[in-house]
């Protein structure tokens, strides 16, 4: 499976102090290997190198009734 635009996903990586985090993120771009994204916690804007990511899963859509 491959990460796209749009997506919504989960994401566990390593940050540059070498801590293991895992965070909750909609995909806004994804070039030169990095990954825009916002944060669903903060809604904060973040940018992910796609080498530190270590592992990551598509987070399904609540469908609301």
């Amino acid at each position: 499976m491959k990460m796209s635009i749009g997506q919504t996903i989960e994401i566990i990586y390593l940050d540059k102090a070498g801590k293991i985090t895992q965070r909750k993120i909609e995909v806004n771009g994804i070039r030169d290997g990095r990954i825009r994204v916002t944060c669903l916690i903060t809604g904060a804007p973040r940018v992910f190198l796609t080498v530190s990511i270590l592992s990551w899963r598509l987070v399904a859509k609540k469908q609301h009734a």
